[in-house]
């Protein structure tokens, strides 16, 4: 495997990384308005990603700065082509963090029911408009002979895009609901495995839609064999079919490690169907850009490997660790009260006893 090809299976890695982690966050943040029944279950919900979020967004921060280093045109023709959809995504993004700085500066119901809606919609329309970015890559988008984009925004519209976006806002939901029932207790923990299994069914036939369209895309669009984009997407529609059986035997933490690998199948389907172009030119398919021409240097790429292997490591174990510190479930009711004898030793029997 040379440089270039290395480079584009880590971007891919990364991406996955982000949909696994961001996307239970997302989901979280998507069920706000609708699990808790007071504000204090709202608080477990946000407790439960309050110590990871700004984390799991590292993700996304490294896939954007490593194709800009190893792939300059595919970042510079992706970014221009998807310059309002990433401003989308940047207003949804910035609401949300300000979500959770601001949302409990006041006491007032109705600041915090602001706020509250500020991050469920910062989560949907992120999540949306990342599926549908995403979904661009491979469907294809107008790019000339020069490598630029030539279309316009209502060019990333499509039915086929538009079922990633879906696809993506509805796994995770899921991802989200079952992540809460891992993470929470009492009440708050049987209303996220209730409405798990309200989403497992329509999230798994909605995926199941997009993995299997997704190899025809392959084929159709980008002259692509079935195989191998045929096996991520096998394996994306077998874990969300096990989520769904998981979910129903209330099985939480095999349910949520399936919803997990069902986000990474995603972007696993959609890279594997890519290879080896990076954006398929709808216009002309001779235009679009592949891990050759769009490509840094061989020294880029070899310095960019030496810092990889150096530090990827230290933050994969960095936030691993953070995951284990905070790994307990939150919530629940109030433990009873320990008898005054407990805390010192001796009897609790009254002296005049």
């Amino acid at each position: 495997m040379n440089l270039q090809n290395l480079w584009f299976v880590l971007i891919a890695v990364l991406w996955s990384g982000y949909f696994l982690l961001e996307g239970f966050d997302f989901g979280v943040g998507m069920q706000l308005p609708f699990l808790p029944k007071d504000d204090r279950e709202r608080g477990e919900m946000l407790e439960t990603i309050g110590p990871v979020w700004d984390g799991n967004e590292v993700w996304l921060v490294t896939a954007g700065g490593a194709t800009f280093a190893a792939f300059p045109a595919w970042y510079g023709t992706m970014f221009s082509g998807f310059y309002v959809a990433l401003l989308l995504v940047l207003f949804f993004l910035i609401i949300r963090v300000v979500s959770f700085e601001w949302g409990d500066k006041s006491d007032s119901p109705r600041w915090r029911r602001t706020w509250m809606w500020a991050n469920a919609v910062g989560s949907f329309g992120a999540s949306l408009i990342w599926g549908v970015g995403l979904a661009n890559l491979l469907y294809g988008v107008p790019i000339d002979s020069s490598g630029e984009f030539s279309g316009t925004f209502w060019d990333l519209f499509s039915l086929y895009t538009v079922l990633g976006g879906v696809t993506v806002v509805l796994l995770f939901a899921f991802h989200g609901a079952t992540y809460l029932t891992i993470r929470t207790s009492g009440g708050l923990c049987e209303r996220a495995a209730a409405a798990a299994r309200g989403l497992s069914v329509a999230a798994a036939l909605v995926a199941a839609a997009f993995f299997a369209w997704t190899v025809a895309v392959a084929v159709d669009r980008n002259d692509k064999n079935v195989f191998p984009p045929i096996l991520p997407a096998a394996i994306g529609i077998a874990a969300v079919a096990l989520a769904v059986l998981f979910v129903v035997g209330r099985r939480s933490t095999w349910a949520f490690s399936m919803t997990a690998l069902a986000a990474v199948a995603w972007v696993a389907t959609i890279f594997t169907s890519l290879y080896p172009r990076v954006m398929v030119s709808s216009s002309d398919f001779a235009n679009s850009l592949t891990v050759d021409n769009a490509s840094s240097a061989h020294y880029t790429l070899a310095v960019m490997s030496v810092v990889a292997v150096i530090f990827v490591p230290l933050i994969l174990l960095y936030q691993g660790w953070t995951y284990h510190v905070f790994r307990a479930r939150v919530g629940g009711d109030v433990p009873p009260a320990t008898p005054a004898g407990a805390l010192t030793g001796g009897s609790s029997r009254s002296p005049t006893a």
